[in-house]
């Protein structure tokens, strides 16, 4: 499947030329001016969630594609929380999350969507499900969005794969920090080094 037709591309963050200040200057993620339209309640939910949006993210592109149509990020993020696709510490804090099986639950019961979890997947396993015609939320580093240098891990970040032209792989990024990085394609080999080896299937 090529990637030649029309496909949104969405940010977990609300302001998309502002991610290199996030991820690289040491911007606070409630220093976002745009934060409202992500859906949130108060610039601290946002704040506090915005850095873990990249599966909702995902999904919300992959609705966009499908029907036009979808739920800001947040109503998306407060539908997976109901499914348990996120948790948080009850002493910490701290979130976990996007946790797949839940996720997919979710996407089942409420989106126009089959979702499937691949807890172990290889990237020709991967460039197979692009070739069915699914979308892949595919676990990658985050430092994917600067591939020309050496992946400093594997997994971690979701992007959204949405096709392939032979073995080069297309790809939607919800942090990358600029506009070719968001909109992003490498070849296989090169994805392989930055791929966690799992994700979730969309179709």
């Amino acid at each position: 499947m090529s990637d030649d037709r029309p496909f949104p591309t969405i940010t977990q963050y609300a302001s998309a030329d502002l991610i290199a200040a996030f991820a690289y200057e040491g911007r606070a993620h409630d220093d976002d001016p745009r934060w409202a339209e992500s859906g949130a309640p108060d610039i601290a939910t946002y704040g506090r969630w915005s850095g873990h949006m990249c599966g909702i993210a995902c999904l919300r592109m992959a609705l966009l594609a499908r029907t036009g149509e979808a739920p800001t990020m947040f109503e998306l993020l407060d539908g997976a929380r109901k499914y348990a696709a996120y948790t948080e510490d009850p002493d910490t804090g701290a979130i976990r999350g996007l946790i797949y099986a839940p996720f997919v639950e979710y996407v089942l019961d409420v989106h126009p969507l089959a979702a499937e979890v691949h807890p172990t997947l290889t990237v020709p396993g991967l460039l197979d499900l692009l070739g069915d015609g699914r979308l892949v939320m595919a676990s990658v580093h985050k430092e994917i969005r600067r591939p020309q240098n050496p992946a400093p891990g594997k997994g971690g970040h979701l992007v959204l794969v949405t096709g392939r032209q032979g073995d080069t792989v297309h790809f939607r990024n919800p942090s990358g920090h600029t506009g070719q990085a968001r909109t992003a394609s490498l070849p296989a080999a090169e994805f392989a080094e930055f791929f966690g080896g799992r994700g979730v299937s969309l179709t």
